[in-house]
């Protein structure tokens, strides 16, 4: 009554580092339609497509299973404990013309066929080794801590290949620059001044370059009571690098607005 499964194992051949793809034959020597699913103790390592369906009768349907690329090659004597698991059921008269879901919606356990196929781990396609595959040998203990006779994991379904995870890429964020505030400060004095004739742009021209002026006496000022303080302040210079008062380096930020500004105002009126 369940299905035929050919191979009886999936073997893989490396490396390991780009996908390995296997098919996977299930036949149907029934006179009734049967449904399949395919499940795995690994679903993250795998993607299968289908991962379930429909076997008419006479008919088998071939199953693309796939082992994603590793970030790593494994060892040699690595013995993969990955295995995955058919269950089939027959397709009632009830539920000829429903689809899967249905068919396995409130089946019981006991109508379930299994099969389980284990998944090995083989040298490339041409590489020749003095021993099986099958007499690779185990360590006593993996990596983790785990023992040889541990019990796998649960079978889940495999997620199927049009939806298969890709090896996730750690991209950075592009951070947005923050535009300067001189930039907003210009904008907006081109866009109140747009209207004003070129006498009043004049007079705003001479109130700027005063205001400059004195900005520059305000900052000479900050200069010279900053280099006293350090001369006075010499015998400590842990205390003055913490106190040491910020801001004053550079250009302030209202003067570079209104330089921006007067760079502006001297292009509209002579350009």
């Amino acid at each position: 009554m369940s299905v035929e499964i050919d191979p009886q194992e999936l073997g893989f051949h490396r490396p390991f580092t780009a996908e390995v793809s296997e098919v996977l034959r299930i036949r149907n020597p029934n006179s009734h339609p049967v449904a399949f699913k395919v499940k795995t103790t690994a679903p993250k390592q795998y993607c299968v497509r289908p991962n379930s369906g429909r076997v008419e009768p006479g008919k088998e349907v071939e199953v693309s299973v796939i082992l994603q690329a590793m970030k790593q090659e494994p060892p040699a004597d690595t013995k993969c404990r990955d295995k995955f698991l058919v269950q089939s059921v027959p397709i009632t008269g009830d539920k000829e013309f429903a689809n899967l879901a249905a068919i396995w919606d409130g089946i019981e356990k006991s109508a379930i066929q299994e099969k389980k196929i284990r998944v090995i781990f083989m040298p490339p396609v041409g590489a020749l080794t003095g021993t099986s595959h099958l007499e690779t040998p185990v360590k006593p203990a993996a990596a983790n801590g785990a023992t040889p006779d541990a019990a796998p994991p649960a079978y889940s379904s495999p997620g199927d290949y049009s939806t298969s995870q890709t090896d996730a890429k750690n991209e950075n964020e592009i951070k947005r620059e923050e535009l300067p505030a001189t930039a907003g400060v210009a904008a907006i004095a081109t866009t109140q001044n747009s209207d004003l004739s070129p006498d009043e742009l004049k007079q705003q021209l001479i109130q700027a370059e005063k205001v400059i002026v004195q900005l520059k006496q305000d900052q000479e000022g900050l200069r010279q009571r900053k280099t006293a303080g350090t001369d006075k302040a010499s015998s400590k210079p842990a205390a003055l690098a913490q106190a040491a008062p910020a801001g004053t380096e550079g250009v302030p930020i209202k003067l570079a607005a209104i330089l921006c500004f007067l760079s502006f105002m001297l292009a509209y009126l002579f350009f």
